[in-house]
């Protein structure tokens, strides 16, 4: 066929197929489809809220609800609440992936916030150790909108534009645990912070870290309420569409490279990806593992920063509330907004989303390290260097989770996507659950080690996160990380 050529095969849609119909809407228009996407980055908002919102208060919480027996205990028994919710989320995303796929994204999706709703808030009104673990047990397990809204913003988008929605959910995942703990800090004790609008005996007072939650839970009640019109994108017909019809599995790259390929070839291909085994999809599944290293890191390092920023100047940590650090987490949100859209994209275009995310794992293992010192520092050159510090940090982990995410998308079929990303969320999931238990365990070692003679206190603390980041630096290399050559970049 000459290049300039028009398709022997005009597309083929059939009735009733809401996949179909998307699929018509992205031929027929061709600019960027702003409003879904805006509405996919409030969904993945929902989503990430809830995970990160308690750390700032977590300290607190666990100290108040007197499990804890000694003071350098406490960071033990908060890691074990922080990874509930990745446990319960480890055990059910491979099965939530495939009833996005069977059944389709918008019913995950639609489940996925309600839950939000109901046991978010019920978490914020924990009056002991055991229910706090199961409603965010349940937070977790019952949740599985993550992975269908990342095979979403692949599948509204036409190829050019499938990296910036992949950037928007990532981005909004990564101000969502940011904002979360931002949200979490400033409105958890509400008695302690407002006396003169809360007392300690009224309902907040007796519940003080109710408020953040139902905050939370009331932005998800109204993103739910929106839901109505979200169109569904998966396919819903048993004939096999023509092969002049888009398929984005095999589509070029996220720039809008075009594939010429025979229509015999194609045939051959949905008949081989049809039966094919996730599993033994190495650029798949090496994609995933280099995230979930990425996401044992991401997640213990959310576990820490609050804990050692809260901690005791004895002990290391910069003796500051839960409010100082919300504020901290709200300004290196709101800056990675600006940085993701304005900034990413320009630079991922020239260079591309897997030199950048190497980059980004390069530049935090320094960055990392200076965390110990920054405790040293006092008045405005604290607030300046920790805001500085942790703004870059989130921009550099919120880059290596975009370049991941394109690369598991791409890696499969519209038919597989659901399933792909729930083994990428379960695989993720249990590194995110080992990383805050083995974060707070790790933390409150260091804190009984702080006259060491090798890596005292929290240098050691910085120095395993640092570990974790450069095993995950090494393994995005190849011949371990492994992708398509038509995406190589």
């Amino acid at each position: 066929m000459a290049e300039n050529e028009e398709p022997l095969l005009p597309p083929v849609y059939y009735d009733g197929c809401p996949g179909c119909e998307v699929e018509q809407w992205k031929d027929n228009n061709r600019r960027i489809p702003f409003g879904i996407f805006i509405h996919i980055w409030f969904i993945t908002l929902c989503g990430a809220l809830p995970i990160s919102s308690l750390f700032p208060f977590l300290y607190f919480m666990i100290r108040d609800l007197h499990v804890a027996k000694r003071v350098e205990d406490i960071g033990f028994y908060a890691g074990f609440v922080g990874s509930s919710f990745m446990l319960g989320r480890a055990l059910t995303s491979v099965f939530w992936g495939i009833i996005a796929d069977r059944y389709g994204r918008k019913p995950v999706i639609i489940i996925g916030i309600i839950v939000v709703v109901i046991f978010n808030t019920l978490f914020g009104l924990s009056t002991s150790y055991t229910m706090a673990i199961v409603t965010r047990f349940l937070l977790g397990s019952l949740n599985g909108l993550l992975g269908p809204i990342k095979a979403y913003s692949v599948e509204v988008a036409r190829p050019e534009y499938q990296a910036l929605g992949i950037s928007l959910v990532s981005t909004a995942w990564g101000m969502g645990l940011v904002v979360g703990p931002s949200i979490g800090g400033a409105l958890a004790q509400p008695a302690d912070k407002f006396p003169n609008l809360f007392s300690k005996d009224s309902f907040l007072g007796r519940f003080p870290y109710f408020l953040p939650c139902l905050v939370i839970s009331i932005f998800a009640a109204a993103v739910l309420g929106t839901c109505y019109w979200l169109p569904e994108t998966l396919h819903k017909h048993h004939q096999s569409k023509p092969s002049s019809v888009i398929t984005e599995g095999l589509e070029g790259s996220f720039h809008g490279t075009e594939v010429k390929i025979d229509l015999e070839e194609l045939e051959g291909n949905d008949a081989r990806n049809s039966n094919e085994n996730l599993l033994m999809n190495w650029p798949l599944m090496s994609s995933v593992i280099v995230y979930c290293v990425f996401s044992l890191h991401d997640m213990a390092y959310t576990e820490i920063f609050p804990l050692w920023a809260e901690s005791d100047r004895t002990y290391g940590g910069l003796g500051v509330s839960s409010q100082f650090v919300g504020e901290v987490l709200a300004i290196s949100g709101f800056s990675l907004l600006a940085f993701q859209l304005f900034v990413y994209p320009p630079v991922e275009k020239l260079v591309g989303h897997i030199n950048l995310f190497r980059a980004a794992a390069l530049l935090a293992i320094p960055l990392n390290a200076a965390y110990p010192f920054i405790a040293k520092l006092s008045g405005p050159e604290l607030s300046i260097m920790v805001n500085c510090a942790s703004l870059m940090k989130t921009v550099f982990s919120t880059t290596i989770v975009t370049g991941l995410f394109i690369l598991q998308n791409n890696a499969v079929a519209q038919h597989q996507r659901g399933a792909a990303n729930g083994i990428s969320m379960t695989g993720q999931s249990i590194f995110k659950a080992i990383g805050p238990a083995a974060g707070g365990a790790i933390f409150s070692w260091t804190q009984k080690r702080r006259n060491a003679s090798f890596l005292p206190g929290n240098h050691m603390v910085f120095f395993i996160l640092n570990v974790v980041e450069f095993v995950g630096l090494l393994m995005s290399f190849k011949p371990f990380l492994s992708y398509s050559p038509q995406k190589k970049r």
